[in-house]
């Protein structure tokens, strides 16, 4: 149990310069490093099957697909929100004026 919390301590570390580096100076949140580590599981990496011969190896394989999803996801019409901004469901004018009430002293 002690090495499966190193390991995750180890990977969590390990992630949090990357978000970092994503996030322009602003420092790294607890849930942006699980968020991270989960990424990283989804990709393949296993902190509790890692050992001290494989770990670098593994962690920067697991490190390079995410980095692979992340460049696939910006290039695509999917993925994470850009820089743009979008007219889509936007109010319109219409050409229907109220009547215009004087109301006389």
């Amino acid at each position: 149990m002690k090495s499966l919390i190193e390991a995750v301590v180890i990977a969590a570390l390990i992630t949090a310069p990357l978000a970092a580096f994503a996030q322009s100076n602003q420092p790294v949140t607890r849930a942006q490093v699980r968020a991270d580590l989960v990424q990283l599981e989804k990709a393949g990496y296993d902190p509790a099957m890692s050992n001290a011969d494989d770990y670098p190896a593994n962690i920067q394989a697991a490190e390079a697909r995410v980095a692979a999803e992340r460049a696939a996801a910006q290039t695509s019409g999917y993925g994470s929100a850009t820089n743009g901004s979008s007219q889509a469901g936007s109010h319109t004018a219409s050409s229907y004026s109220a009547p215009v009430v004087n109301v006389g002293h």
